[in-house]
This record gives structure tokens, sequence and C-alpha cells, in this order.
């Protein structure tokens, strides 16, 4: 699978993109985001509970732009690895999606 999610001008540092893909007829809410000039990407779901980081309104940073933080739960996650630090499930992980940056745009790649 190869799909393009985002242009690299429309995520500039310290902002997200949410976006979905099909994984077998089933619908994934995912999320990517540029963490210090970092383009990571994990699956739109908290390791706490099985519900959306960000009541769909596009909100995965904390204030402080350091952590990826559930809303519901307040779980804080590090951008890089997605380890939750803090919060409810502390020691899960956010479920990571490969991509690859060509030619200015971020893919979706696995």
């Amino acid at each position: 699978m190869r799909k393009k999610i985002a242009k690299l001008l429309d995520l500039p540092e310290g902002t997200t993109k949410r976006f979905s893909f099909n994984r077998n007829g089933v619908r994934i809410d995912a999320f990517v985001a540029n963490f210090k000039g970092d383009i990571v990407a994990y699956e739109n779901l908290c390791r706490h509970l099985p519900i959306t980081l960000d009541y769909g309104d596009g909100e995965f940073f904390s204030k402080n732009n350091n952590f990826f933080v559930c809303q519901t739960h307040g779980a804080f996650y590090e951008p890089k690895t997605g380890l939750c630090v803090s919060g409810p499930c502390v020691g899960a992980s956010l479920i990571q999606l490969s991509t690859e940056l060509n030619d200015g745009e971020v893919f979706l790649v696995g």
C-alpha cells in the first residue's frame, strides 16, 4: 500500500493532519505530525480505551507541543516513539505507521 497523506508544505513543524485508510476493509483513523522536523504517523486510537485522541478536532499536541495527548483521559505520548509516559496507559504505545517522503509529499506505506 502507498497512499499520499499530506504535502510537506501543508505540515509545518508542530502541526498535525488527520487521515484515514482501509486495512482489510476496515476504515482506520490516523494522523501524521511534524515533530521538530521529524514526520511521524500513528493510528488515532488511545491505548487506554479505543477512542480517538483528538475528539475529531485535529488537535493532538499538548499545550507545549512536546507530547501528543489524549483529550479524554490526559494520557501523554512521546511523539517520536508513541510511548505513553503519563496517564492511565503508561508503558503502552500508539500504533505507529510507516511513512515515506518523496518530492515534498508524505506517503503512508506498508
